[in-house]
Order: C-alpha cells, then sequence, then structure tokens
C-alpha cells in the first residue's frame, strides 16, 4: 500500500507543485502524492518552465487549498516553507508533519531583471528539491525513524 504525502506551501504555485512533481516521477511507485497550500495563487509558469526542462511536467496542475483535497489521512505532510510551516492545519489521523524549508523563488527573482537570470533562481531551488526527493525515504527516516 502507498504511503498518502501531501507539500505544503503558502500559496501552492511553485515550491510544493515541483515537490509533487518530482516524487510523483521518481517514485510515484511507492507514493500518493498530492500538494496544496494555506492560500491559492495560481501555478507559477516559471515552475512549469524549469519543471518542463528537467523533463516532468506539471502544466496540469492547479493551486489548490487543503480543503479542496479528498479527505483522507496523510502519512507524511511536508511544509516546504515557513509561513505554512508556522500555519500548518491540523490534519486530524495525519502521520507526520515535517518541515523541509525551500528559498522561494519569486522572491529570489525579484529583483533581477534579466529572464535568465529569474530562471536560475527557479532551476536552483528545483534541483534541491529533487535532491531532497532522491534521498527521501534516508531523510525522512534519519530525521524521524520512520522509514
Amino acid at each position: 500500500m502507498k504511503q498518502k504525502v501531501l507539500f505544503l506551501c503558502t500559496g501552492n504555485s511553485c515550491r510544493s507543485q515541483m515537490a509533487e512533481g518530482w516524487l510523483r516521477a521518481l517514485k510515484g511507485e511507492r507514493y500518493d502524492v498530492y500538494s496544496a497550500g494555506i492560500e491559492t495563487h495560481g501555478l507559477n509558469p516559471n515552475a512549469v518552465t524549469v519543471m518542463a526542462e528537467a523533463g516532468i511536467d506539471i502544466s496540469d496542475h492547479r493551486s489548490q487549498l487543503t480543503t479542496d483535497l479528498p479527505e483522507q489521512a496523510f502519512d507524511w505532510v511536508i511544509t516546504v516553507c515557513g509561513h505554512a510551516h508556522e500555519n500548518c492545519p491540523v490534519f486530524l489521523g495525519s502521520g507526520h508533519v515535517v518541515h523541509v524549508g525551500f528559498d522561494d523563488p519569486p522572491k529570489l527573482a525579484a529583483e533581477l531583471s534579466d529572464e535568465k537570470a529569474k530562471l536560475n533562481c527557479y532551476r536552483r531551488v528545483r534541483d534541491e528539491i529533487k535532491a531532497f526527493v532522491l534521498n527521501f525515504e534516508k531523510t525522512m527516516g534519519k530525521d524521524n525513524g520512520i522509514i
């Protein structure tokens, strides 16, 4: 039986979407993967672009609230930003809530005028999330003694 994983961030527009895409693509045979936000900010087109560069299509994802998800208990709720971690809703019956923070690409890119430099901010975070997903079992097991 697959474990259920929810990636949670503030707006479900970028980091949580990338994390969902990576875990589905790389380990979808082991996990049912979802993402949601405390708010909805719409799917970030730069996140879609950099994930497509890596061969992962998240263009059909949509920004959603936790209340939009089917009712279920999650084995893992992973907050990927500080705001979501501090404001994480209670998931009754859920397993572990873990914070694994990543920089916010739109904030990193906000002061930049060059489009390539802006996308490089998204690429860096995309690659950091991929590294986390590749080591998901090791990291979660080490930190929490579960997997």
